[in-house]
């Protein structure tokens, strides 16, 4: 069983469970809910022991592949027996989306985690980029869900919105796991370059830059003709129709023209190389 299809079975029991406590007051409930229960009790006192024997036996590198483990890390989690501290799960989310936020010209920095709520700092923003502010945010939101579905709030602070906003630190409401798009592997970029591929009834434009992975329309919105056969040179991608230039770090910036810029599309790549995009939130 792969990733993909070890997180459709974690989303599947999640909606059963759903459906089950939605289901009307009767004793057939009652028994079922109390089933599940000692089922869990079972399964988390038999975990708990295993990780006891892990930890009295294990250097540290055993810990790490099974936290690292999408399907494992989630019943560790579930059982409160996760071996990588709460906040270092953090620092690792955010780096691996760090890249991302960098190409927006972005970053962000872990303030600190109090009773379940994480608080973080944006720095900077995407000049002439209405996107901006909405995919850095659910880039920062799903990486966090992702390693930490124990975390019961996300407040950031620095949060440039393009609508009014109420005073004080905005919250970052977590979306949905479905809202990102497993694409897989993109061996073909290992040598850099582009790569077209088709995602979810869309055609996206995958480019790879000093080790990181891009994710954009390949619509020039100059001439609005396709991009992906343009030269890539050093960070700048031309328009093969018209010769403008983007930047592919920084957003996809229009070097000519700068009210332009090519569409970001929000990207977050595992540690084994899986890619997954959010289509919806590039604008």
């Amino acid at each position: 069983m792969d990733q993909p299809q070890a997180a459709e079975l974690v989303a599947r029991a999640e909606r059963l469970l759903e459906d089950l406590e939605r289901l009307p007051d009767g004793a057939a409930r009652d028994t079922a809910t109390e089933a599940i229960g000692a089922l869990l009790d079972l399964y988390g006192e038999g975990l708990g022991r295993i990780v006891e024997v892990v930890a009295e036996r294990d250097s540290g590198e055993l810990a790490e592949a099974l936290a690292s483990d999408e399907l494992v890390s989630h019943l560790l989690l579930l059982h409160g027996l996760h071996p990588v501290p709460l906040e270092e799960r953090l620092m690792g989310a955010l780096d691996e989306v760090r890249p991302y936020l960098e190409s927006h010209g972005g970053n962000v920095e872990l303030l600190g985690v109090e009773d379940g709520t994480v608080r973080l700092r944006l720095e900077g923003s995407c000049s002439g980029c209405p996107s901006s502010t909405v995919t850095l945010k659910l880039a920062i939101e799903n990486a966090i869900q992702k390693v930490a579905p124990d975390v019961e709030a996300i407040v950031a602070e620095g949060v440039e919105t393009p609508e009014p906003a109420p005073a004080g630190p905005a919250l970052l409401q977590i979306e949905a796991p479905d809202s990102w798009t497993v694409v897989g592997g993109l061996p073909d970029l290992n040598g850099g370059g582009a790569l077209l591929k088709h995602v979810a009834g869309e055609d996206v434009m995958f480019l790879r830059l000093n080790g990181s992975v891009y994710a954009y329309r390949p619509v020039c919105p100059c001439c609005h003709e396709s991009v992906v056969e343009g030269t890539l040179e050093g960070t700048q991608l031309s328009c093969p129709e018209c010769g403008v230039h983007f930047d592919v770090m920084r957003a996809g910036r229009c070097l000519d023209w700068p009210q332009y810029h090519l569409e970001p599309i929000p990207l977050l790549l595992d540690k084994d190389g899986l890619v997954r995009v959010a289509l919806g939130a590039a604008v």
